[in-house]
């Protein structure tokens, strides 16, 4: 590539990295109502894959997506020994985190928490600043996963630990999603822009495969799923109230009464299975030597 083809690049790469931050910072609130609880048990799996590397003496630990805290509150609860840094693109989920923290965290846990805004390929921590790195449902959406990686690694201690969690390519489809983008057809809307999911791990060898790229000892990857259950009710206010508010938000107020009233009709011809989320997720980790 040339200089002039590099700094392209890397325009492209600001501008998905603000339309990210600035979609996150809208949505917080209904990041963390609507959004967390579903991925919340997956996130806790995680940290019951930690357990044995914090008894090993891991002090310091970075949270790479701190989001609303789904990895990082539970953490300082589980291991009362470590110091929590936090990292979000979205400064808006730092401080939803920070609040949550206030709320939830004794004050002896609430004072080993930091949140910073900060990008997950440029961390503004000096090397070997970490013994152990985490994430939650986040190398999915940074523009370059093997950049993120690369830098998760440099801010690593020797022997310093890294562990995630996020989608795996799934070609399943919701049922609920079909109901949805049918009645956009039918009212005459635009697709729904899509989820922000186009960097899902293509297959559980391939996460194993990034990490040893990206310079990872001791790479292993597993695969799993994440499920579920939402209510006709639930599922309205997650698509309202955060995934999809913007369309919502600018629907005149009787053409929204009447798409919700339709939608919550064909909703409710669902049965429970239907109506439960099911996607591919990976457990993912590797060790800076």
């Amino acid at each position: 590539m040339t200089a002039a083809s590099d700094a392209a690049v890397d325009r492209v790469t600001m501008v998905g990295m603000t339309d990210q931050r600035e979609r996150f910072d809208r949505m917080a609130n209904g990041y963390e109502r609507w959004w967390a609880p579903v991925l919340a048990p997956s996130a806790l799996a995680l940290l019951d894959r930690l357990d044995s590397v914090i008894a090993g003496s891991a002090t310091d630990l970075l949270d790479v997506g701190v989001g609303t805290g789904n990895l990082a509150l539970p953490a300082l609860e589980r291991w009362p020994q470590v110091r929590m840094t936090g990292i979000d693109a979205s400064g808006e989920m730092v401080n939803a985190t920070v609040e949550l923290a206030g709320a939830r965290l004794a004050p002896e846990a609430r004072a080993r928490f930091t949140g910073l805004t900060a990008f997950a390929d440029a961390l503004p921590f000096e090397d070997g600043s970490f013994d152990v790195a985490m994430s939650s449902f986040v190398l999915q959406l940074v523009p370059s996963r093997s950049r993120a990686l690369r830098e998760i690694r440099r801010v690593l201690r020797p022997g310093g630990t890294l562990a995630y969690v996020t989608w795996v390519r799934d070609e399943r489809t919701f049922p609920p999603d079909r109901i949805f983008d049918a009645l956009l057809d039918e009212y005459g809307f635009d697709d729904a822009e899509g989820d922000g999911r186009s960097g899902d791990i293509p297959s559980v060898a391939s996460a194993t495969a990034e990490l040893r790229r990206a310079g990872f000892l001791d790479a292993r990857a597993t695969g799993g799923e994440l499920a579920y259950v939402f209510t006709v009710s639930g599922y309205i206010s997650f698509l309202v109230e955060f995934d999809e508010e913007t369309l919502f938000a600018e629907m005149r107020t009787p053409e929204r009464r009447r798409f919700l009233a339709t939608f919550r009709e064909r909703l409710m011809t669902l049965t429970e299975d239907e109506l439960t989320f099911r996607a591919g997720i990976v457990f993912a980790s590797g060790r800076r030597g």
